[in-house]
């Protein structure tokens, strides 16, 4: 993978990792951790679609690697309200 190609997928990551975060109500950081949450989307969403047997319905291919939007940012809404369930469930004990 050429450096454009790979700087293209992170970019994509970002902004479906972005959207997801938007679509659960919660934000985890800023861009970086968004692209994080965007790679963790997707698989993440690969994995449920897998299990229960549904299609890959939006997919971006980068230099024949295949990135599915769909899942990721469906995914990355799923991870992020889980992160912030447990965030709060810690964080919110603590506080007076």
């Amino acid at each position: 993978m050429t450096l454009i190609g790979f700087l293209v997928l992170l970019l994509i990551a970002a902004i479906c990792g972005s959207i997801g975060q938007s679509l659960a109500g919660y934000d985890l950081g800023g861009c970086l951790v968004s692209i994080v949450v965007g790679f963790i989307g997707a698989y993440l969403g690969l994995w449920i679609a897998g299990k229960m047997g549904l299609p890959q319905i939006f997919t971006i291919s980068i230099e024949g690697k295949p990135f599915p939007v769909v899942w990721a940012v469906i995914g990355s809404a799923l991870f992020t309200l889980i992160v912030a369930l447990i965030r709060k469930a810690f964080v919110g004990r603590n506080r007076v």
